[in-house]
């Protein structure tokens, strides 16, 4: 009866605000991120909104698209997307496709749809092919790779370009220019890549960055810890895979491009429109090479207005131009993206019920 009550919680928390101090810092860090990259991406839009509006202007005359060329196109973009799953399975050492097929799927439907959605993407891939029963350090360092690997692919595309610029048909100097800026581009990931590969500085960095990224979003998870070391451990084993397989990374790396491109010709055949393939080849590598920087989500909007430009440069008309870069965006962005969301619910059923019982 005479004992004093107990301190409240709240009487014991009001003299240290320290521990509110660094979730205060860290929220206005990222609100001042996401402000830059939302006004960034305004003003690319902005810049590129008179052609992105020509572009999806064309939707009624999808209609008029010769039917069997579009199949064709669709078909192609098919191929391209097989190429993808069965290079991310090599660089992931499962010999499973179900898994990387819709894990690579989700994660490409939400970094096309989100700002800034090339890290959410690759955590929902990452967090599906770890409850998949792939392992954590493999999933990191297989995604890594299949990402080098493409990024590699499409910054060597300008080089098989040369043979257009220095004898083919007369090029316009834009699209020269932008194919010798792509060999420049390829030079320097070429030599970053050798960097990565000889020295372990450049990959302990992204394991431990990887590492924060993922305790920051799995809070209710255990923590990963020495992901840099496992990341270093995995890029030998790649290695030493890629070794003795290097020549199905190469062929699936090339294929993905091929299918890719030849999915666009057959969008502008479709249209009715014969341009030289060599030009539309330059104008598919000066868009892709632009389309790596990651201004809109999945390049909305900044790859629609680069890629007509680049074909009516290439000396398609710009209606035949604006009808083609929107079929070829129907074959290659949008209807992957439809695809992403029952993906991952076709996954969510099959482990869900798999680990039911345990």
């Amino acid at each position: 009866m005479g004992d004093p009550p107990d301190p409240s919680p709240n009487d014991a928390d009001t003299g240290d605000p320290l521990p509110s101090e660094p979730t205060v810092t860290l929220a206005w860090k990222t609100v001042v991120k996401r402000v830059v990259f939302v006004v960034v991406s305004g003003l690319a839009i902005y810049l590129v909104l008179p052609r992105v509006t020509e572009v999806f202007a064309s939707l009624p005359r999808l209609s008029t698209l010769n039917w069997i060329w579009f199949i064709a196109a669709l078909a192609a973009e098919m191929a391209h997307f097989g190429c993808d799953f069965a290079l991310q399975r090599l660089a992931l050492r499962t010999r499973g496709w179900f898994a990387v097929i819709t894990a690579q799927l989700a994660g490409n439907a939400i970094t096309n749809i989100l700002p800034a959605g090339d890290a959410a993407g690759a955590a929902v891939q990452y967090r599906m092919l770890a409850a998949s029963g792939i392992a954590t350090d493999t999933a990191v360092g297989g995604l890594t790779a299949f990402s080098l690997l493409g990024i590699g692919g499409l910054l060597a595309l300008p080089i098989f370009t040369l043979p257009a610029i220095l004898f083919g048909a007369p090029v316009s100097s834009g699209l020269a220019d932008a194919a010798f800026i792509g060999i420049g581009g390829f030079v320097l990931f070429t030599g970053f890549g050798v960097f990565v590969l000889a020295t372990d500085r450049p990959l302990a960095w992204l394991g431990r960055l990887m590492q924060r990224l993922h305790n920051r979003l799995a809070r209710r998870r255990r923590p990963l810890e020495g992901l840099d070391l496992r990341l270093l451990l995995e890029r030998d084993t790649i290695r030493s895979v890629l070794g003795r397989k290097w020549r199905d990374a190469v062929l699936l790396s090339a294929g993905r491009l091929a299918f890719d491109y030849l999915c666009l010709l057959a969008a502008l055949r479709a249209t009715g429109s014969h341009p030289r393939p060599s030009l539309v080849l330059l104008a598919f590598a000066v868009s892709g090479v632009i389309g790596l920087v990651p201004i809109t989500p999945g390049g909305l909007g900044i790859i629609e207005a680069t890629l007509s430009a680049m074909l009516v440069l290439a000396g398609v008309s710009v209606g035949h131009a604006l009808l083609a870069t929107l079929a070829y965006r129907m074959a290659s962005y949008w209807l992957p993206l439809m695809a992403g969301p029952l993906a991952y619910l076709l996954f969510r059923r099959r482990y869900r019920t798999t680990t039911a019982p345990g």
